[in-house]
């Protein structure tokens, strides 16, 4: 018996993301495609893999046995495919230190599967950096925060901010609100000290770190506030907006920017969408422990 690369694919990544839909958006195919699939692989070996119902999709018994002899033959495909190739791809990918969280190693993982042959490098840096990077070719594509009137790249997400400190922060009415950021001249931090100034509320530099882990950890240690993603904001913080009088601050589309053209590099971007837009479906967790990205230094 020769079974179908591409079938048992179908069904591995049907089983992993438990949706038809969402296994045909990350295997750039349509659901009566990879319905068409499984339906051949589970003919061929005569037994039914999955089950499913309007509401829920699961391994059946024989599914949850064929699961881990499935991946193993995937891999050793990709393996063989890999030794066919005289050398490595590179590709370069940038993410925005507010926009990359939790769903870092998923995209890391997911790229990696898609093209073990690819070797992938990370570079995490403010929004605007980035974006003077791809403009200058340093980067293959970015993960940024929308800046300005710029309107090109796909947009994957929109993220939503707020003002977080710790719950025994004390900020007394008319006095500078007390400050963490991790560079004077990004975006984030000139939306939110216009939106003070509109407000009337005074500010003052409470704390400036190299790194948004080290202003993640300032307002950790309650020395001072910031303004996080709400997805991201660091584990023992609470939104303040309302308890301090702060103002709302505008969501921010979070984009992909990206010139590559050929069919290998679009078919990684199209996983590459397909694993962030995955993760940002899930529920967000403001007390998230994941190391904060989205603070006043992108």
């Amino acid at each position: 018996m020769t079974l179908d690369v591409d079938a048992v694919k179908a069904f591995v990544t049907i089983a992993d993301l438990k949706s038809f839909t969402r296994a045909a958006e990350a295997l750039g195919s349509t659901q009566g495609a990879i319905s068409v699939k499984l339906k051949r692989l589970e003919n061929q070996i005569g037994q039914r893999l999955l089950e499913r119902t309007p509401r829920l999709v699961r391994l059946s018994a024989q599914g949850a046995e064929f699961l881990a002899p499935a991946r193993e033959l995937l891999a050793a495909h990709d393996r063989a495919i890999a030794g066919l190739s005289a050398a490595r791809r590179r590709f370069a990918l940038g993410i925005a230190n507010h926009v990359g969280g939790a769903e870092l190693p998923t995209l890391l993982t997911r790229l990696h599967a898609h093209d073990p042959a690819l070797t992938i490098e990370v570079r995490l840096e403010d929004s605007r950096d980035l974006l003077a990077g791809f403009d200058r070719g340093d980067i293959d594509a970015a993960i940024i925060r929308r800046e300005d009137d710029r309107r090109d790249g796909e947009v994957l997400a929109t993220d939503h901010y707020g003002w977080f400190a710790t719950p025994d922060f004390l900020h007394r009415p008319g006095e500078p609100l007390r400050l963490a950021a991790s560079s004077p001249s990004c975006g984030v931090l000139n939306i939110a000290t216009r939106a003070l100034a509109a407000a009337g509320i005074p500010w003052t530099e409470a704390f400036l770190g190299c790194a948004s882990f080290a202003v993640a950890d300032a307002v950790a240690a309650g020395l001072a506030t910031s303004v996080f993603s709400r997805r991201l904001a660091p584990a023992g913080t609470i939104e303040v907006s309302k308890r301090f009088g702060l103002p709302a601050l505008p969501p921010s589309e979070m984009v992909l920017l990206s010139a590559l053209s050929d069919a290998r590099s679009r078919a990684t971007l199209k996983t590459l969408i397909s694993a962030f837009r995955e993760h940002h479906r899930r529920p967000a967790n403001a007390a998230s422990s994941v190391p904060a990205a989205a603070v006043l230094g992108s």
